[in-house]
């Protein structure tokens, strides 16, 4: 069983894969080249399906999991904001106009690796490629407690912890002399551990049993 785990960064991805015992972290400049090598089950946190409006009902229930922490799940995620516009205020002026939510900053900067994945999702339907959401991991992996924030020390020093528990021994080294240079943060590290924590043994899905599909057939369901 090879699994690849995925997190965005400024200048590309993270992938951590995981393949019988051995565990390795790379970084690529696109998804296609993250991709590129066979896999049998690939874990990415970043939106797959999005509706017209923004609403998903597994960003709801992955929301309800990690309170009080609801903004830990970006919402509202919609193909036409970068499709037709590329002015955030703009955009949002539209949402308006169509009776529907504002998009973050947050997630209106995501929105190219957005689009980047869904392209080759919908290019390659083939292949198991599923969203997941790495603080719904670290919520598993920590018995369901609340954990503090990820930028913190106290909860970096969980994340490392809990990573090392699950088998990444590694994790100190990976954070220092690989990382370094790279342009990644800590964090995207270890959320791409984590995602491919649950790509290669995934423990359940919001929702549960066969995900709603959104208009291009793309299923709206996270996974940890």
């Amino acid at each position: 069983m090879k699994a690849i785990g995925l997190d965005g960064f400024s200048k590309g991805w993270v992938a951590v894969i995981i393949d019988g015992d051995q565990r390795t972290m790379s970084f690529h400049a696109d998804i296609a080249d993250a991709l590129a090598h066979p896999f049998d089950r690939a874990g990415i946190d970043i939106p797959i399906g999005m509706t017209d409006d923004g609403t998903r009902d597994c960003d709801v229930l992955a929301r309800a999991e990690l309170r009080p922490h609801f903004s830990r799940v970006f919402t509202g995620a919609r193909r036409w904001l970068w499709q037709e516009f590329s002015d955030p205020d703009k955009a949002n002026r539209d949402a308006l106009r169509r009776s529907q939510t504002r998009v973050s900053r947050q997630l209106w900067h995501l929105g190219k690796k957005i689009m980047e994945v869904d392209a080759f999702i919908r290019a390659h339907r083939t292949r198991d490629i599923r969203e997941v959401h790495p603080e719904l991991v670290f919520l598993r992996l920590n018995g369901g407690k609340p954990l503090p924030r990820k930028k913190s020390e106290e909860g970096d020093a969980l994340r490392r912890k809990l990573l090392k528990r699950a088998g990444f021994r590694e994790i100190d080294r990976w954070l220092t002399d690989v990382r370094i240079g790279t342009g990644a943060k800590r964090d995207d590290v270890l959320d791409a551990c984590a995602v491919a924590l649950a790509a290669r043994d995934p423990h359940g899905s919001a929702p549960e049993g066969a995900p709603p599909l959104d208009a291009h057939d793309l299923p709206m369901q996270i996974w940890f």
